[in-house]
């Protein structure tokens, strides 16, 4: 049976690496993508397909079945502009893109949510976070694999003043994130990109479905290693 794969979130950091490694191998027959608006590049197995986010569960159920769904959703409480429309992109539309992959029997669902995640947390972010997981949990997918990755290195649009000072201390002092709190280390979105590539096509050698930094970088390098 030929692989598939949609992609939600293909304009952000982590989808645009999505988009370029799958269409770099061969794993994948087609490679669906969900966007507000093209992306400027053409591939043979490339598919745009301009959506309305709000307006999701009117997709087309043969787009998810056997479907390796990738959801790489997310935004800040600022870019945001309020904690309503923050909700809607980190919770709601990653929910139903949960439903729409229950409902046309995907072959898997990996999402990336974010170190700390848990719906019982004071802090809104980690709250939501944690509610989408639990609440994908809930839904009983066929495989649904949670990709918690720590600070995000990579190319972004917008400065973010913490990130940067995380980066130089990392930088300088790589050791702190060694041994117990490898799981704070810091990863690239290309790293992130391979990680659950590699899930996605060797499940089996996952050995838990909720992935924090450091088993999503030995996922990359395995990734790369067979290549």
């Amino acid at each position: 049976m030929e692989r598939k794969a949609v992609i939600a979130g293909a304009t952000g950091l982590v989808g645009g690496e999505l988009v370029k490694l799958l269409l770099s191998r061969e794993d994948y027959s087609k490679v669906t993508v969900l966007v507000r608006r093209k992306l400027p590049i053409a591939h043979e197995r490339l598919e745009q397909l301009v959506v309305e986010y709000e307006r999701l569960e009117e997709l087309p159920g043969v787009l998810f079945e056997n479907s390796d769904v990738y959801c790489a959703l997310g935004t800040t409480r600022k870019k945001a502009g309020s904690k309503e429309q923050f909700e809607r992109v980190d919770y709601g539309y990653p929910m139903a893109l949960g439903r729409l992959a229950k409902r046309y029997h995907a072959a898997r669902l990996l999402i990336i949510t974010a170190m700390g995640a848990d719906e019982a947390s004071i802090f809104f972010y980690s709250k939501v976070k944690g509610r989408v997981e639990k609440d994908l949990q809930r839904l009983q997918l066929s495989r649904l694999h949670i990709f918690r990755p720590s600070l995000i290195l990579g190319d972004r649009q917008e400065h973010r003043l913490g990130e940067s000072a995380a980066v130089k201390l990392y930088a300088k002092l790589p050791f702190l994130f060694g041994g117990p709190k490898s799981k704070y280390r810091p990863i690239t979105a290309r790293e992130i990109a391979e990680g659950m590539l590699h899930v996605a096509l060797f499940a089996e050698e996952a050995d838990e479905s909720i992935l924090s930094s450091h088993v999503i970088a030995e996922q990359a390098r395995r990734l790369r290693e067979r290549s």
